[in-house]
C-alpha cells in the first residue's frame, strides 16, 4: 500500500498520494473585465488506495457540484485550499475513475513562502506562473510535481483578447463571452507548469528552428522583441546538440506588457515582460535559461522540491554553453567568477536540502552549475554530454531524482556512482565553498 504520509516536506498541504491524476479537461469560461472564472474541470484519475473521499487543491475558488462516475456525489467540502468529495460508493484500489467538478469564483494569486503564485490579474490581461504551489488558484488538482498528467484546454474570454495555453492549438471559435480557444498536451505534465496567458498581442513566428516557434508581444515591441528573441532557433539547435532532441512539438514565447520581476517557464511555453525586451540582446542569459528548462523541470521534473537544483542548476550551465557558443565568456571563466561571487556571501546553505524558504535561493542556481561544471572538468565533455542526453532520454516526460542523474553521468564515465558522488558531494551537500574543480587529466 503506498505511504500516504510521505507529503513532500516542502509543500507539505499540497497534493494527496492517494489518487494520481491522468488527464485534466478544463473548460473555462473567463471576463477579462470582472475577473470571473466559470469552471468546468473533469479529472480522470487513479486509486492508489481504498478512496471514501477525494481530495482536490483548489484556492479561493468554490465548487458548486460534483459527480463522480456520473453519479452526484454524496458530499462536497469547501475549504480555502481543498475541496473534500465524497462519492456515493467507495472507490476500490487501482479503479481508474472521474470526478467533474464545476466551480467559480473570482481567481486570485495564492500567498506562499515565495510570494504570490498562480493566477494573476495583469494590467489588461493575466498571467499564470504558478511554481510551486499556485496551480489550485484556477483550476482543481492534486499539486504535486511527481503527478504529471495530459491536458487540455478550453477556454473562453472577450474576443478583444488573445488566449495562450499550453500545447498544440486545437482550434479557436466564436463564443458567447467572445472567442473560446482550444489547446491540448499530449505530453504529461506538472500540475504548477499548466499555464494561461491572456493578453492583446501579436504573433510572429521565428525561422529556422528544429521546431515551430512562435513570439506573442505587444505592437509596440515587435521589431525589439524580434531582435531580442530572434537567436532562439540558435539556441534551440545548441541545446538540442547538447541535451538531446527538444522534448516537445514546439515552443513559444510570451512577452507581457506588463514588467515582471523575473521570466517564467512553463510547459512548451516561455513569458517574459516587457523590461526583459531591449532591441539589444540585453536577456540573452534568461532567454537560454528559461529555454533550457524545456529540458530541464518541464520534461524532466524533480520527484521533490528539495532537489530544485536540478532545474536550476541545468538552466543555469545551459546559460554558461550559450555564451562559449557565441564567444562570449567560457563555461571556466563564468564558473570561477560565481564561485567568487558565492565566497562573498554566507556559507550557511545545503544546496542539496536547502529549506522551503530557501528552495529558489540564488546560491542554488550557481552551486548548482557549477556541480555540474565539477563534473565535466573532471570527467571530460564526452562524458558529461553524453550523461547530459541520457537524462533527457531515460526520464522525458517523467520524475527524477538526485540519484538518477548521478548514475547516468557515472555510466557515461565508466566510472563508480560514487566517484560522481564525490565531485558533486562539496558542492551539493556541504555549505562551505569548496576549491574551483580540477581539469581532466588523461
Amino acid at each position: 500500500m503506498p505511504n500516504t504520509s510521505a507529503a513532500d516536506p516542502y509543500t507539505p498541504h499540497s497534493g494527496d498520494r492517494r489518487w494520481s491524476a491522468e488527464h485534466y479537461d478544463l473548460r473555462l469560461d473567463y471576463r477579462v473585465a470582472t475577473n470571473r472564472l466559470d469552471g468546468t474541470a473533469t479529472i480522470t484519475a487513479r486509486a492508489l488506495e481504498p478512496l471514501d473521499k477525494i481530495v482536490v487543491d483548489l484556492h479561493g475558488l468554490s465548487v458548486e457540484r460534483a459527480d463522480v462516475d456520473g453519479a452526484r456525489a454524496k458530499k462536497v467540502s469547501n475549504a480555502v485550499h481543498k475541496v473534500t468529495v465524497t462519492p456515493a460508493s467507495q472507490i476500490a484500489a487501482g479503479t481508474t475513475f472521474t470526478v467533474h467538478l464545476k466551480y467559480r469564483g473570482n481567481p486570485r494569486p495564492v500567498r506562499s513562502a515565495w510570494g504570490q503564485v498562480g493566477w494573476e490579474e495583469l494590467t489588461d490581461g493575466v498571467i499564470v506562473a504558478a511554481q510551486p504551489t499556485g496551480a489550485p488558484s484556477w483550476f482543481p488538482c492534486n499539486d504535486r510535481p511527481d503527478d504529471k498528467a495530459t491536458y487540455r484546454f478550453e477556454i473562453a474570454a472577450e474576443a478583444a483578447y488573445d488566449v495562450l495555453a499550453n500545447g498544440e492549438l486545437l482550434g479557436k471559435e466564436r463564443d458567447r463571452i467572445g472567442t473560446r480557444w482550444t489547446y491540448a498536451t499530449t505530453e504529461p505534465m506538472a500540475t504548477y507548469l499548466a499555464t494561461v496567458q491572456i493578453g492583446r498581442y501579436r504573433t510572429t513566428r521565428l525561422r529556422g528552428a528544429v521546431v515551430p516557434v512562435t513570439l506573442h508581444h505587444p505592437a509596440d515591441l515587435a521589431t525589439a522583441a524580434k531582435t531580442d528573441f530572434g537567436q532562439v532557433p540558435e539556441m534551440l539547435a545548441l541545446f538540442s546538440d547538447r541535451f538531446g532532441p527538444y522534448p516537445f512539438a514546439a515552443y513559444g514565447v510570451v512577452v507581457t506588457d506588463d514588467e515582471l520581476e523575473i521570466p517564467l517557464e512553463a510547459h512548451g511555453l516561455a513569458v517574459f515582460g516587457r523590461n526583459h525586451v531591449d532591441g539589444e540582446h540585453g536577456t540573452d542569459r534568461l532567454i537560454a535559461h528559461e529555454l533550457a528548462h524545456q529540458w530541464f523541470g518541464n520534461s524532466v521534473t524533480v520527484a521533490r522540491w528539495q532537489d530544485i537544483w536540478l532545474h536550476e542548476g541545468f538552466a543555469c550551465y545551459a546559460e554558461w554553453l550559450w555564451s562559449e557558443e557565441r564567444g562570449g565568456d567560457t563555461a571556466d571563466a563564468l564558473a570561477a567568477e560565481y564561485r567568487q561571487g558565492l565566497l562573498d556571501q554566507p556559507e550557511d546553505l545545503v544546496v542539496g536540502d536547502p529549506g522551503a524558504k530557501d528552495m529558489f535561493d540564488d546560491r542554488v542556481y550557481k552551486r548548482g552549475a557549477l556541480a555540474l561544471h565539477a563534473v565535466r572538468r573532471t570527467f571530460g565533455d564526452d562524458a558529461f554530454f553524453t550523461g547530459l542526453r541520457s537524462i533527457t532520454e531515460r526520464h522525458r516526460h517523467g520524475s527524477v531524482t538526485v540519484a538518477d542523474v548521478l548514475g547516468a553521468f557515472a555510466d557515461a564515465a565508466g566510472r563508480p556512482v560514487a566517484d560522481v558522488r564525490a565531485v558533486t558531494g562539496p558542492w551539493i551537500d556541504q555549505a562551505s565553498v569548496p576549491a574551483p574543480p580540477a581539469p581532466r587529466v588523461d
